[in-house]
């Protein structure tokens, strides 16, 4: 045995099913010990970065690691963003990299680069083989620290030592796994209960750290007549139809979901590093509960942090807490969430007669026709805007993406790991056209692996979010920049083994869902959309509405002095917004 053949080994042991990568170079004995064993499978994939956001979504979404690998220098460089992904959504995953002959280390050798200071900010650690001795004490060590800290772990492995003779694997056991929970003290949880009580109107901002405490979240907002307003990555958590849920905040956010924050004279901020500071109040009392301490007043003044896990502390506060027999404040906020979603609803009918397509009408649509235990992908950009306002993700659904690293791309490559990890689920990916073509070499792989994922490209050949960023700075858009020029994206999933469609209007939508949904190959609908779409925050804040107003004034003073670009966008804004006025 060789340490290549030790460290698969020591994978199959822990459960690993899956390895995405490019093969080459140092790695190339590990893949050959591959084909020595049948538990683990190779998935080559066209660029190591679309392998890195693929084994992000098995450790997203499993209760294991993911696993991403790569030869030397120019390789492992490819890896870093779908792993800067991974550690900011906190999901588990192993990167193995190659590494030239231990013997050229520091001689700028040929593809040579210190992997060591690159993977420095993404890696809680490094397991950097210089024996073979060692091999096998730290890789378990690597992955240990992956699945109990849930963050992202190296194995350099030099091209020498690759098929060195493996040793001390006596010392090869199973990983630790802690089932802990960590307990604050008495006088913090009385305390807790002494401000929940002494408050009459609290607000609950939920994050995805409330994932395994749902029914005790819900619980205690029903104990306190409390509003729930949550996270985009905790939307999966309390969807549309959940009680006393109001919806979110933030800049893709809704009404309801920002006054269930901002009118509160007690804020209960539960498993969430919520960012953005301009919504959250400045002056209203707050708790935090946390299982990182690092994240208590991060963003916001905290008058009572809890280091605690979330479950064990609301179950405390649901039972000493009194009940608060007001409830006029939280079913005014259920009021009006309710009927802006039922506005959403009808903004985005396939019944009514729409002349342009609207992106928010696919996005409503999937989520209608998908399962109930779909696993959505959402793209970064106006994606997660339509997403998260149009789509309900309820029962058993999904829903992951690049929410706190906001990379684009992630939505095709994570499909991917997605529906290696679970064959019989539906998956879907919503996504822009410029995240697609930076990704879409890796549609062949679904090809080739016989995944059935389904793609949704929302083509309005432009970067729409970047046009919003520039319209809120007060900037003029820069079409020359923004542009994005697409082929058939139905004709190339075709092309390369798949299937696909175009949608150009709304009676073609339904039909292209029912076909993707049904396919038994990967799915591309390429939805021909308006670019013109308007995205409004839920509060809009003076210096917004005049940037906004000078941008607006800019693009009117550039039309008419010529620019043809920004003539057609102010018209196109206009059409589309006529369009959803007058449709039947």
């Amino acid at each position: 045995m060789n340490v290549s053949e030790q460290l698969l080994k020591i994978l199959e042991q822990e459960g690993v099913k899956h390895i995405f990568g490019v093969a080459g170079d140092a790695l190339n004995p590990l893949v050959a010990a591959m084909a020595n064993q049948s538990t683990i499978k190779w998935i080559k994939m066209k660029h190591e970065g679309n392998a890195s956001y693929a084994a992000f979504a098995q450790g997203e979404l499993g209760q294991n690691f993911g696993v991403c690998a790569s030869t030397v220098g120019p390789g492992a460089l490819h890896l870093v963003n779908g792993l800067y992904n991974a550690k900011k959504e906190r999901s588990p995953v192993l990167a193995i990299t190659g590494q030239i002959p231990v013997a050229n280390i520091g001689t700028s050798y040929h593809q040579e680069v210190d992997l060591t200071k690159v993977f420095d900010d993404i890696c809680e650690y490094q397991a950097v083989i210089r024996s073979a001795e060692e091999a096998p004490k730290i890789i378990l060590r690597a992955i240990r620290i992956a699945i109990n800290k849930k963050c992202v772990c190296r194995i350099e492995l030099p091209a020498d030592l690759a098929h060195a003779a493996a040793a001390n694997q006596n010392f090869v056991q199973r990983v630790f796994r802690s089932d802990s929970e960590i307990h604050p003290s008495q006088e913090k949880l009385e305390n807790a209960v002494q401000l929940i009580d002494g408050a009459k109107k609290v607000g609950i901002l939920a994050g995805a750290g409330c994932r395994n405490a749902k029914e005790e979240v819900i619980a205690f907002s029903k104990l306190l007549n409390a509003p729930i307003t949550h996270t985009v990555r905790a939307s999966d958590i309390f969807d549309h139809s959940t009680e006393n849920v109001v919806g979110l905040t933030g800049l893709i956010g809704n009404p309801s979901g920002y006054k269930g924050v901002m009118e509160c004279d007690l804020l209960i901020m539960l498993g969430t590093d919520f960012p953005y500071g301009p919504y959250l109040p400045e002056k209203t009392k707050t708790i935090q509960i946390d299982i990182r301490p690092e994240n208590i007043g991060n963003r916001t003044a905290v008058d009572l942090g809890i280091h605690a896990d979330l479950k064990f502390v609301l179950q405390y506060l649901n039972e000493k807490c009194k009940l608060k027999k007001d409830d006029s404040w939280v079913n005014s906020l259920n009021k009006e969430f309710r009927s802006w979603v039922a506005n959403n609803g009808e903004d985005a009918s396939t019944k009514r007669d729409f002349k342009i397509l609207h992106p928010q009408i696919m996005a409503k649509a999937i989520s209608d026709q998908a399962s109930d235990d779909t696993i959505f992908v959402i793209d970064t950009g106006t994606s997660a805007i339509w997403a998260t306002n149009f789509m309900n993700f309820h029962a058993e659904r999904r829903m992951i993406g690049s929410f706190n690293h906001g990379s684009m791309a992630v939505g095709l490559p994570a499909a991917i790991g997605a529906q290696l990890q679970y064959p019989e689920r539906e998956i879907w990916a919503l996504v822009g056209d410029g995240a697609f073509n930076m990704t879409l070499h890796d549609f062949s792989t679904a090809v080739e692996y016989g995944l059935p994922i389904k793609i949704i490209v929302l083509n309005n050949n432009e970067l729409g979010f970047v046009k919003i960023e520039m319209e809120e700075a007060g900037l003029v858009p820069n079409y020359d920049a923004l542009e994005v020029k697409n082929f058939d994206f139905a004709q190339y999933a075709k092309l390369v083994g798949g299937d696909g469609i175009n949608v150009t209007n709304v009676k073609e939508v339904d039909n292209a869902v029912e076909l993707a949904k049904r396919s038994d190959k990967p799915f591309i609908i390429n939805a021909k959309v308006t670019g013109a779409e308007l995205s409004l925050p839920p509060h809009i804040s003076f210096g917004m509405a005049k940037n906004f107003a000078m941008s607006k004034i800019k693009e009117a003073l550039s039309a008419s002095k010529g620019d043809k670009k920004n003539w057609e966008n102010i018209k196109n804004e206009i059409k589309a917004f006529i369009d959803k006025e007058t449709a039947n």
